[in-house]
């Protein structure tokens, strides 16, 4: 193998079968991101005509933060392989729930006719808050500890 076509060490610790935690996250957040992608054109494509544009709007708001946190994952998965530390794992697991919460309840009050659920949307919001702010905290304390 030429030294071009190798994967860079950290990122290949990162989903080595050493580094199971942290290559489940990766692969969950690869997963999540396909989701996202799919039911964005699912909502591009087929509920388009289905909704009123308040509920698409809805529906594409839970596939994007979905999206952004997908991502997330995976640069929490990255940042694990990188630096060492005890929060990039409850950071992503953060980040999961509040996708369930946060995108899964917006994708129920879109597509079914259950609105009473809206009250778990914000606890969904604030799993991300926690998730960004663990992910900030674990950046701190790498530049404290050189």
């Amino acid at each position: 193998m030429s030294q071009a076509s190798r994967i860079d060490p950290k990122v290949e610790s990162a989903l080595s079968a050493d580094n199971r935690r942290g290559r489940w996250t990766f692969v969950a957040g690869a997963l999540l991101a396909l989701t996202a992608v799919a039911l964005g054109a699912f909502g591009a494509h087929s509920l388009r005509a289905r909704l009123d544009p308040q509920m698409l709007a809805v529906f594409e708001t839970g596939v994007r933060y979905q999206m952004y946190h997908a991502l997330a994952l995976i640069l929490c998965s990255l940042a694990a392989a990188q630096w060492p530390g005890r929060l990039w794992q409850p950071a992503a697991a953060a980040f999961v729930v509040g996708i369930v919460l946060f995108s899964g309840s917006l994708y129920v009050m879109t597509l079914t006719a259950i609105r009473s659920i809206g009250w778990i949307t914000p606890m969904g919001g604030f799993a991300f808050l926690i998730g960004w702010l663990m992910l900030a905290t674990a950046a701190l304390r790498l530049s404290s500890a050189r």
